[in-house]
């Protein structure tokens, strides 16, 4: 019985189609090396980093595409150079084929402070749709028990596939921290390499990335002879010295140690920090997984960029209705304002009402086109 719905999958080859995550301690180099990532794959006007809430990276960086956002709605203020999170996504969904068709990344950082500035906007929305029973916290939001939680983690992925409907990919930078965790099989606990944000919040995009790459400082440590002895047992005392340190990034961890993952079975276990083996690493990931289809990189990715084209196409097509039709009910608006304003005055509304009729319409909330409305809106400024 052939399939009536659904379709093959192929594996994109363009790195920036696929959702990354990069986390790391404070200082460690993490926006350096996602900038150099993103200017190599997508120029430097192809990509936009956000620095979200208080996050302040970006300032000790020469040359990078950034706004602020320290809230989740605010217009643009040219000044401070800073923007709401959720008014810069609406504005490339509607403008994505003028004002922003060289985009094809957004940065976030980081992703810890995302969550910061989307859960007072979920208060906001609990305030707003519950007037009589007010709440300050997000965790009496929406009922409690965590469903204010619940609706912050939907407004966040709702804006960031947004982006991702109209083809622009986003990269999300964390912090971390070492956290205590129970193994579920034996019960043995251990330290684990993780992230500093409530982790209800980081499983939430844990699970949508492709690539969760895990930033640390690698130390080699050795022991060294301190030259004294212990006075119960005689044996010379000796200590750890750090031999030599290297920053890398760990994208697989058989041990579990540190909470990285990837969706390519072949992705490489740890690399160094540096943007030209990151782009390496996942670029071979791929590669690798694509080599199955039997279809070469090559015919992939020029059938991937065509589609990609025609998929623009549509975008930019939809925003010309939208626009069409915004500006449609505008003027219909302006026309009904006429009406309401003047509706005990026929001499003015008479001449209006012919000119509708003249172009075949009975009203003017029958008005199908731009065009005619604005004839009919002349008319009503004689």
């Amino acid at each position: 019985m052939a399939m009536k719905f659904g379709k093959k999958n192929e594996v994109k080859v363009n790195p920036l189609a696929y959702n990354l995550a990069l986390i790391g301690e404070s200082g460690i180099g993490k926006t350096t090396v996602i900038k150099q990532y993103v200017e190599k794959l997508a120029g430097d006007d192809g990509y936009m980093f956000l620095e979200i809430g208080k996050e302040d990276g970006a300032d000790a960086i020469t040359g990078i595409n950034y706004l602020n956002c320290p809230e989740w709605d605010m217009e643009y203020d040219e000044d401070s150079n800073s923007i709401g999170f959720n008014t810069f996504v609406e504005d490339v969904v509607e403008n994505r084929s003028t004002d922003w068709s060289d985009l094809k990344v957004v940065v976030i950082d980081t992703y810890d402070e995302l969550f910061a500035i989307a859960e007072p906007e979920v208060i906001a929305m609990h305030n707003r749709e519950n007037p009589n029973k007010r709440v300050k916290s997000i965790k009496a939001a929406f009922g409690g028990f965590q469903a204010g939680e619940d609706k912050t983690i939907e407004i966040v992925l709702d804006r960031l596939w947004a982006l991702k409907k109209v083809g622009v990919s986003f990269i999300v930078i964390g912090h971390t921290k070492s956290r205590n965790v129970t193994d579920p099989v034996t019960g043995e606990d251990y330290m684990q390499l993780t992230t500093n944000m409530a982790q209800k919040y980081f499983n939430a995009i844990k699970t949508k990335v492709h690539f969760l790459g895990v930033a640390a400082i690698d130390r080699e440590i050795v022991k060294q002879k301190t030259g004294k002895k212990n006075i119960v047992t005689g044996e010379v005392i000796q200590k750890g010295v750090v031999k030599g340190e290297t920053r890398k990034i760990t994208f697989r961890d058989d041990n579990f140690v540190i909470d990285s993952k990837s969706r390519f079975c072949d992705i490489v276990e740890s690399i160094p920090l540096d943007a030209d083996e990151l782009i390496k690493a996942i670029t071979d990931a791929i590669k690798n997984e694509q080599n199955k289809s039997g279809v070469s990189m090559a015919d992939a990715k020029k059938k991937q960029e065509e589609e990609e084209q025609r998929r623009l196409e549509r975008i930019a097509q939809k925003e010309e209705e939208s626009r069409i039709k915004k500006e449609l009910e505008e003027v219909i608006g302006q026309i009904v304002g006429f009406f309401s304003a003047n509706k005990n005055d026929l001499n003015k509304i008479k001449p209006v009402l012919a000119k509708c009729r003249e172009l075949g319409y009975s009203n003017p909330s029958e008005i199908a086109n731009v065009e005619d409305a604005k004839i009919v809106l002349a008319m009503t400024l004689k």
